[in-house]
Order: structure tokens, then sequence, then C-alpha cells
């Protein structure tokens, strides 16, 4: 069996039973650091030595099949330096193998950056879509933002705080300055800290330097205000290019606020 554990984001009180259980039985772990792993152990008091094999993102996809192997017999845990693993983590490549393979994948829940950062950051939860660390390359994460722009949904991104200006004026040049958002920093940490504000308020106070793990929540775009016959055109628009009418409504709902059935109807009915 696999099993994907969850570990502490910065405070060792978050770590759960259950993981504590599995560190302390298992005979082996798969760790992306398996020094900030041995660490882990001490820290939690954990007396159990297991085998630990290292697994990052540069040797996931030539381990992953012995790791599988090696699951059919005995557990294999599996943790990533803070978090779940798989979410911006090594893991994806593993589990996925472990699918194909029919071998039991399971999870041990807990600490969730991302999860936290939404909940704290006072923007709407009811629709969320995790993004993970915007490109480096200037150019690149600009047109990545840009596609953006439309995204009902509210945003969650990872960045490092030497980038975090700069990503913030993107976002703004992008979102535009008045777009709520909050950077998350040192979250279940000494330090933690919340800050709100538009995109432009928060780039600004950005450039005087930003330290320590950074979620960066931003909210969704507003509903355009789009006529209910413009919106079916749209529907129809889209299932021209081959979209099924279901997803074609569902789409156009998202961005001008009519509801997804009612489009659906009024298509159906415009097809006929």
């Amino acid at each position: 069996m696999i099993i994907l554990g969850a570990t502490p984001i910065g405070n060792l009180g978050d770590a759960s039973r259950r993981l504590v259980e599995a560190l302390s039985s298992v005979e082996v772990i798969a760790a992306e650091d398996t020094r900030t792993t041995q660490r882990l152990l001490a820290a939690l008091g954990v007396e159990n030595r297991p085998r630990l094999i290292a697994l990052h993102d540069h040797n996931e996809k030539e381990r992953a099949d012995d790791l599988v192997a090696l699951a059919r017999e005995r557990d294999v845990l599996v943790l990533s330096d803070a978090g779940m693993p798989t979410v911006s983590d090594p893991g994806y490549g593993l589990v996925s193998a472990a699918a194909r393979a029919g071998v039991t994948v399971t999870a041990l829940p807990g600490p969730s950056a991302v999860l936290m950062a939404l909940a704290v950051s006072g923007l709407p939860t009811d629709r969320f879509a995790f993004e993970g660390f915007p490109p480096r390359k200037p150019g690149e994460r600009r047109a990545a933002l840009a596609a953006l722009a439309s995204e009902p949904r509210t945003l969650v991104f990872f960045e490092a705080p030497s980038r975090l200006a700069a990503t913030l004026d993107d976002l703004a040049a992008a979102f535009g300055e008045d777009r709520p958002a909050a950077v998350c920093r040192e979250l279940t940490k000494l330090h933690e800290e919340i800050v709100r504000g538009s995109l432009g308020e928060l780039a600004e106070w950005a450039r005087g330097g930003v330290r320590g793990e950074i979620a960066l929540v931003v909210g969704g775009a507003a509903p355009r205000e789009t006529s209910f016959p413009d919106a079916v055109a749209q529907v129809l628009e889209l299932k021209a290019t081959g979209a099924r009418l279901k997803d074609a409504a569902s789409e156009v709902a998202a961005h001008t606020g009519h509801s997804s059935r009612e489009l659906y109807q009024a298509a159906l009915t415009a097809r006929t």
C-alpha cells in the first residue's frame, strides 16, 4: 500500500496521531528529503528507524516502479518536506504508477497551506482553484496570469518571497489593481501574518521586502454583464467549436452569472 502522509507546514503540534502512528510502525518511507524526515522523527520522539528512500522531482520517474513493486509487499509511507505529497511536491508520478498497477493508495490527512490560506483570506471559498507557483520568467508569468484574468473562482498561488513583489505587480496589471487579495505568510509559525488588501496595495507593500513561506489568495473575476440572449449565443458558439452543450453552458454561466441549466435549455431549444 502507498500511504501519503501530510506533515506539519510549520508547527509540529499539527502532526496528526495517525501520522505519528505510521511513522512509528512503517518499515519504508519515501521522502522528498531524507534529512528533513530524520529531523521530523527526532522532533516527534519517534524511535522507529525505517528504511528511508529519497523521492524527489529529479528521481521520481526512475524510482516509481520500484516503489510500487515494494508497496505490493509492505506499506510505503510517502512524505514531502511539508504538507501533503503530490500538491506542488513529489508524489504524483508514484501515485499514478500505483493506480495503473492496481496498488492501493490512501492518505493521512493533515496540514495544508492551500486550504489554510483560503480559509483565513476572507475571500470566497465556495469555488477555488490552486495554481501552484507562477512561472519564474517574467514573460511566461505575465502570459499565464493574463489567461486567468477572467477566472471567476478564487485563486490560490504559492510564491517565493524574492518574487512576490514582481508577481503582485503582474497580477495587478492583468487582473486590475482593485482586485481583492491576501498574502498569507509563515502559516502556523511564530511570525504568521495575513495581509489583506487590493492587488495594487499589496504590490506596494511587498516592495519593502517580504520573508518566509508565502501563499497568495486572489479573488475571482466578477461576472460579466452579459444579456441572456448574448450568453445563449456564446454557448452556441462554444458548441460549434466542438464543446459538449452541457460543458459550454457551464463555462458561459461561470463568466456571466446566468443559470447553466437555463442556458442549456435555451441553447437546446435554439438548435431544434
